[in-house]
């Protein structure tokens, strides 16, 4: 038996990186696995994002594992394409257990010159969303009166400020206030509510050319290895990002009954960057 047996687990930015990874670890678990994504490119995003390819994959390495998925598209700025993943996932699987809002975008900007555009589109994802995502999955758990756990995926940004990420910090922020307030109101649900808050993981999201030019002073032909150096900079443990699978093995843990007491908690896995 598997920690997540007899669950149904709903991932939102599931196509790649640590919502592919959230997806595999829980239904390696024993969980039945929803799980959607936007699979296009949002206006003010420089770094490519998820395509219907990517979240095609996600679903097939979920079978690998042998547990029942849906791969849906949706979008989380969106409550009514949220109602709809909740309702194909009650109509598929008959119940909600797992609820881990994952879904966001990265995108750079000096605070004096970022436009509204750009500062709209990430508090509607990165804040808004996960509120939406969460609050969609609520009344089945509530209704089943089995309770339930949400986790909402933070930041070390939540914790603390980076450059040219005024966008992104704020609603990091915003994540962590969310999670305590659902966390004492739910409560009496049963349903728990905790969140992650990795530092830079290797997904897509940050091993990009973007990413890479920030971190080199403007380097048009910035590499990997270019950037290693001052990635491990970042952090007390000399490594310079963590995995996905070391993000999901916390979300897995914090969803079983292993953390049956623990709410309104937030999470490092960030190889003591808040500590140093």
């Amino acid at each position: 038996m598997g920690k997540h047996e007899g669950k149904v687990a709903v991932i939102s930015g599931g196509a790649r990186g640590q919502g592919r990874a959230h997806a595999i670890k829980l239904a390696s678990e024993g969980a039945d696995i929803v799980v959607f994504d936007i699979c296009e490119q949002l206006p003010t995003v420089d770094v490519p994002m998820a395509t219907l390819a990517d979240l095609e994959e996600t679903a097939r390495l979920v079978r690998e594992t042998g547990r029942r998925v849906i791969a849906l598209r949706g979008d989380v700025r969106d409550s009514d394409s949220l109602a709809q993943v909740r309702d194909t996932a009650l109509a598929e699987f008959g119940q909600i257990d797992i609820v881990v809002a994952n879904a966001g975008i990265v995108s750079l900007g000096s605070a004096v010159s970022m436009s509204d555009a750009m500062w709209d589109e990430m508090i509607a994802v990165n804040l808004s969303g996960v509120f939406k995502t969460v609050r969609a999955c609520l009344p089945p758990m509530i209704d089943s009166g089995r309770g339930g756990v949400a986790i909402l995926t933070a930041s070390t940004a939540s914790f603390r400020a980076y450059d040219s990420h005024v966008h992104y910090t704020t609603a990091k922020h915003g994540v962590i206030g969310l999670m305590r307030s659902l966390a004492y109101e739910l409560v009496s649900h049963n349903i728990r509510v905790n969140a992650v808050a990795p530092a830079a993981v290797a997904t897509p999201l940050v091993q990009n050319e973007v990413m890479y030019n920030l971190f080199t002073g403007g380097r048009e032909d910035a590499t990997f290895d270019d950037v290693r150096a001052a990635f491990t900079g970042l952090n007390l443990m000399k490594e310079p990002w963590v995995q996905a699978e070391d993000v999901a093995n916390a979300v897995s843990w914090l969803a079983s009954d292993e953390a049956r007491y623990i709410t309104g908690v937030a999470l490092p896995i960030d190889l003591g960057l808040l500590i140093k």
